[in-house]
This record gives structure tokens, sequence and C-alpha cells, in this order.
């Protein structure tokens, strides 16, 4: 694309945000139930274009251009079709972000001030791998009253684009949806192009490696909202409850261990019983996972001869592999856990195993993380799991928004006054009142 069109792309979109940003919540909604139906009765032509990225991905993990991981989640079925729609319906369920009165002062009679929620504007989404992000975005987007410019990968190019084209036929159905509400760049030298376009541009948001993080934020104009690697710990505390560790440490790393909500690393208070520990990892060994121990893990599990392990290097304990290898530490208390986790974690889930409740809310408030979870799985730091219906990304900022992003990260704020002509003139030397209202 010319820089001219692309220019003329971005303009679409900044005058469609201001549309967008002041329809009604029933339109919205019909909106997004429209769309969910027309990717049901799509599902025949979007299958067949993700299997031309499947056979494009297979070549690509071959020569080594594309992680195995990364094809995982380049792959749809009917299932994951089924779950987009249901996606669509569920933030059209949702409340209406827009129009909310976070605060209301009189600051005379006839001088009323509200702090009120709007759209961010145009949202520029850069993401990897992932096709049913199109789908997510687009829901969040519409709901919000945001106009969105998506970049996927070039190893779901094929799924990407019809899906975006699933959702255009469905918003030409509505007079009132505007031309750029959704919109889907298909090369990296049209990125380059548009972060520099600072003027149309209100917030990126980057889903995918650390890599690719680091390079928008370095070449952005505009504010940038990301996250950085999903180094996800679960610590087994000394009164952890034993069933409860292992589906926790199972499930943490096994559900699916190619998202940044994968565990990443264990830690294991010393008074863990070697039985237990012999016993998760064992089952982690079934599943094909390698395991990366420090010394003292290592010396406590030598007498289990059919136990495989790797000596950790400091190298792992910042690592996020998104595949199947786990690192093990062995610590002497509660607090050396979260010193570890503070100095080594990337601020987005951890969890703590424990049936000391005085522990775990030690844990949950000292921990620097996004999301801090008691006797359960880090895999549940996810939108939809948190009722947001989807989610534009996970951000470990502390700004803005943390966490899952869903349709409460996608809106600002602004003022607006009622006044009856006053001047501030008129008030020199005169207290202003300053008292709570109820809202219009």
């Amino acid at each position: 694309m010319t820089d001219n069109l692309l220019a003329s792309q971005a303009k679409a979109a900044r005058d469609a945000s201001i549309q967008l940003a002041n329809l009604p919540t029933e339109q919205k909604n019909q909106v997004l139930d429209t769309v969910a139906n027309h990717l049901r009765r799509s599902t025949k032509k979007i299958l067949q274009a993700n299997q031309l990225d499947q056979e494009a991905g297979q070549k690509m993990v071959e020569t080594g251009k594309l992680s195995s991981s990364a094809y995982k989640r380049l792959l749809l079925n009917e299932d994951k079709i089924e779950q987009m729609a249901l996606n669509m319906e569920s933030v059209a369920q949702l409340p209406d972000p827009v129009g909310q009165i976070q605060q209301a002062t009189r600051l005379d009679h006839g001088l009323d001030l509200y702090q009120i929620t709007c759209p961010i504007g145009v949202l520029l989404i850069i993401f990897e791998s992932r096709p049913e992000v199109v789908v997510q975005i687009s829901a969040l987007a519409i709901k919000s009253g945001n106009a969105v410019i998506l970049k996927g990968g070039s190893e779901a190019q094929h799924s990407n684009q019809v899906l975006a084209e699933v959702i255009w036929e469905a918003l030409e159905q509505f007079d009132f949806m505007p031309n750029g509400a959704i919109n889907l760049l298909n090369t990296r030298e049209e990125v380059s192009q548009i972060l520099q376009m600072s003027e149309c541009i209100d917030l990126i948001i980057p889903r995918g490696s650390n890599a690719l993080v680091q390079h928008i934020q370095a070449h952005s104009k505009a504010p940038v909202l990301a996250h950085a690697d999903g180094i996800c710990h679960v610590y087994l505390d000394e009164s952890a409850d034993p069933q409860k560790c292992e589906e926790i440490v199972l499930d943490a790393k096994l559900q699916y261990p190619a998202v940044c909500n994968a565990m990443e690393t264990l830690l294991v208070h010393q008074n863990t019983p070697e039985e237990l520990l012999a016993k998760i990892l064992l089952k982690l060994q079934d599943a094909q996972v390698e395991l990366r121990v420090c010394p003292v893990t290592k010396e406590r599990l030598k007498h289990v001869a059919s136990l495989q392990v790797m000596d950790a290097v400091e190298e792992d304990w910042s690592t996020e592999y998104t595949d199947l290898i786990l690192s093990i530490k062995s610590v002497s208390s509660l607090q050396e856990a979260v010193t570890h986790i503070n100095s080594y974690g990337s601020k987005h889930t951890d969890s703590i195993v424990t049936e000391n409740e005085e522990h775990a809310e030690w844990f949950m408030n000292q921990v620097d993380t996004a999301s801090a979870f008691w006797n359960a799985s880090t895999r549940f730091a996810d939108g939809f799991r948190y009722g947001f219906g989807a989610e534009v990304g996970i951000s470990t900022n502390k700004t803005h928004a943390r966490g899952p992003v869903g349709l409460e990260g996608l809106v600002i704020y602004k003022f607006k006054l009622y006044g009856q002509g006053q001047g501030v003139d008129r008030y020199e030397g005169k207290k202003f009142l300053h008292e709570a209202i109820e809202g219009p």
C-alpha cells in the first residue's frame, strides 16, 4: 500500500472513531450479534483459508522460520470458530463502558462538573499467530466505540483476511456503521509507516513476542500499551494441599503451554515432601516436559532414578519458554519466593498454593504482578475467563490498564461542565461548593 493510501486509511479510521464514539448501545449490540451469525455461516470458508496457513506454517516450522508453539496458535477448527461467535455475543451482553459517570461535582449552583467515560479513538493492534484475535479485538472495539487497525502475522495471513472480510460483510448491513471502523494491514512496511502517524493513532497494543513489543515501543510515536514476557510462577508453600499442588501445577504448564499465562517457573518450599514433588515432576516428564532444576532440587530428588533433569542456569529464571520446558527452584521461605518472583518475573501472573490464609494474603499483596492468585492455575489470567467477553491483550503496565484488558481498558474519560454563563472572574475570593451530586 502506498503512503497516500495508508494515510487515507488511517484518516478513515480517525473519522470513523468520531461516529463510533456516539453510537447507542443497542446499535452496537445489534452489530455484534450479526457478526456472530456471519462467523457461524462462514465456518467452511474460514477453515479453508486456515488450511492454507497451516500448510505454509508447516514449511516455516521445518525451515526454522516459525516455532512449533507459534504454529499451534494459528490453528483453527469448528470449536474455535464457535468460540469466536460466542465471544461476540458475550461482549454484546456486557454493560456499555461508554458514557459512565465516574464522578459528579457541583462547583456552584448552576455549575456542575461530570467526569464521563469515552472511547480512546483509534487503536492499532499488532499481533502474531492467533487469527481469532481479529474477532476478539473487533468485538471489543465495536462495543467500546473505537476504530481499530489490525496487523496480524504473515503466518496467519489467509485466516486474518477472511475473518476481516466476514466482519466487513456484516458491518455493511448497517447504515450507521462508518467505513473505516475495522481495518486490516498486510505488510510490515505498512506497520513501519503507520507507526509514524501519531496524529491518527491514539493507542498501540502489540500482542506477541518480547522482541515485537520492544520494536514497537522503540519505533512508535504514539502511546504503547503492552506486556513483557509472560514469565508466570507457581509457588508451592510448605502448607500446600498435595492434591491442589498436583492439579494446579499440571494445569498451569500442560493445559496450553504455548500461551503467555502458562507457568514457566515452579517455586517449591524446601519442606515440601519429596514424594509429592517427585510425583508431580514425573507426571510432567511423562507429558514430555523438559525439567531444568536448581542444585538444591536436584540433590533432593537424586534418589528418584526414573526422573531425568537438566541443570538450570541463570538465564532460565528470566525466560518465557511457551513450550514444554519448566524451570524448578527450591526456596527456604515465602519471602524468598516473592523476592525471586519480583526479581525475575514479568509482572504478568503468579500463584501461591497454600492452606495458610495469612501466607496467601501476604503473597498476593507483596508480589509485583498484574494478577495474583491463591490456589488457582495461572491459566485463569484471561479476559474471557475474567468475564470481560474477550480481551484486547494482557498489560503488565502500571498506567491506564493492567492485566487482561477488556472494555474498561479501551475507554478514557472527558470532563463535561454544565454552566449558566459563569466566568472565572466572579469566583475571585469566593469558595467553590465542591459537593458530590447525582448524575444528570
